[in-house]
């Protein structure tokens, strides 16, 4: 016969470990909640070979930081077809979880009225209604693969949203944000444009002393980049001014306010993704003020971060800490 503490062999019993307390305990790791919404990375843009395998690589960031997370793109510009549009990916997600939703209903035991969400989305699709999990929360979440404020687009996301009839929020841009001041940095010392570590006071010959950050999206994407040109200013120890290349006379502008503080040797450094500019259109700017010009920020990792980010906001998951520099700490 035995005990709770005694077993009939004899043998000790093994206990689980105590968790540690204070702040040295090891956090819990992050996984995405079980039916929790899809994250829709919205893409602007022409779609190309490019400018999806740059997707799909910020939405596996994302899904490296949050196991179990389903993310998806979808292109404004899309067709249906290679290039999905963001109303069809929205309309697709809505289907599968109603498809799920029905399949648990058929299950022994299932209690019909546990979950009403789902049952919810198919009775709003054959109503005409917005379908989504009701109470739950909604069926996805968009985030714009943007890292500034540009209305015009803005604006086609939330229509494609509409037009889905799908229960959907959408997020806000990725920036301002200490990391997209980062990565800007990076993509001018790749470029050999700045210095990669001011700390190690290591120079760089072809050093701009002046940097013109350019955006897309008129006054308003330049005063949101203007906050990310301050931060980065601070990084490189030179003056930034942001500027729109979509405003006639603002990047020459910009360039001859450097050139009339001091700065001789300017540099374009686009606060930009990628897709939502024009083939080009960054190297005839930089001729344009006669100055050199760094890549555009493309699937720099904390691209993927500041998307999934966005979509933790929204669902209402925590974060995980962040270190001084803004970098998710593991």
């Amino acid at each position: 016969m035995s005990t709770p503490t005694e077993p009939a062999s004899g043998l000790p019993v093994r206990m689980p470990r105590p968790r540690k307390s204070g702040r040295h305990r090891k956090p819990e790791p992050l996984a995405a909640p079980e039916g929790a919404p899809a994250l829709v990375l919205a893409v602007p843009g022409e779609p190309s070979a490019a400018t999806r395998s740059l997707a799909e690589e910020v939405t596996s960031i994302a899904r490296s930081e949050l196991p179990g997370l389903n993310a998806v793109v979808g292109y404004i510009e899309g067709d249906d077809t290679e290039f999905p549009s963001l109303t069809a990916v929205l309309t697709q997600i809505a289907a599968e979880r109603a498809e799920r939703a029905a399949l648990a209903a058929m299950l022994p035991n299932a209690d019909e009225s546990s979950d009403g969400a789902p049952e919810g989305d198919a009775t709003a699709q054959r109503e005409g209604r917005p379908a989504g999990p009701g109470p739950e929360g909604p069926a996805a979440v968009v985030v714009p693969l943007l890292a500034g404020p540009e209305s015009a687009l803005m604006r086609r996301i939330r229509q494609a949203v509409m037009d889905s009839r799908v229960s959907a929020e959408l997020t806000d841009v990725l920036g301002p944000h200490p990391l997209l001041a980062e990565a800007v940095h990076v993509r001018l010392s790749e470029a050999g444009l700045a210095r990669a570590d001011r700390a190690r006071l290591f120079t760089v010959a072809t050093a701009a002393d002046g940097i013109v950050l350019a955006t897309v999206g008129g006054e308003e994407a330049v005063q949101a980049a203007g906050i990310t040109g301050m931060l980065l200013a601070a990084r490189l120890a030179v003056p930034v001014l942001a500027a729109a290349l979509d405003m006639d006379g603002s990047i020459q502008q910009a360039a001859d306010q450097l050139r009339g503080s001091g700065s001789t040797q300017l540099a374009l450094a686009p606060y930009l993704i990628g897709p939502e500019i024009a083939e080009g259109l960054l190297k005839e700017a930089a001729a344009g003020v006669e100055c050199a010009s760094s890549e555009a920020l493309g699937a720099y990792p904390a691209i993927g971060r500041l998307a999934l980010s966005q979509y933790m906001t929204a669902v209402g998951i925590a974060p995980p800490q962040q270190d001084a520099q803004g970098a998710f700490a593991r």
